[in-house]
């Protein structure tokens, strides 16, 4: 028995909203901010097709600060910094009672945004030098 279109389509709002909201806040905050934008816009695309006019900018924007993000040793290894300060700061935030907001609900997520930054620069490496190594042939 499969759920209503009504339903459905207010399933993918909420969803669609949240990774938007998430993203629009990540863009001042750490973490990948332009890729969750991105995210909420490609769900709320696939069941409202005024959205997609939006994608396509986005999507733009999102691959070349992926790519930016590696294109240079010293960008590389001030985003390696920028991440392992994130761990580091998940780890104090969960540990010291002291601070504001301590606690593992606030480390967690720091945790969560230093290794998501990791994967997006591991991921960012590889589509840049499988380009590199295309215009090369």
């Amino acid at each position: 028995m499969g759920i209503g279109k009504p339903v459905r389509q207010v399933l993918i709002l909420i969803a669609g909203v949240i990774l938007l909201l998430v993203g629009i806040a990540l863009l001042v905050l750490p973490g990948p901010g332009l890729l969750l934008v991105l995210a909420g816009l490609l769900v709320l695309a696939s069941e409202f097709p005024a959205v997609e006019k939006y994608v396509d900018p986005i999507r733009d924007r999102a691959m070349k600060a992926a790519e930016d993000s590696v294109s240079s040793p010293l960008r590389i290894a001030g985003s390696v910094l920028a991440g392992l300060c994130l761990l580091a700061a998940g780890v104090v935030w969960g540990l010291v009672p002291g601070l504001p907001l301590a606690g593992w609900s606030t480390g967690s997520s720091l945790i969560l945004s230093g290794l998501i930054l990791f994967a997006l620069l591991i991921w960012s490496y590889k589509r840049v030098q499988a380009r590199r190594a295309a215009n090369a042939e």
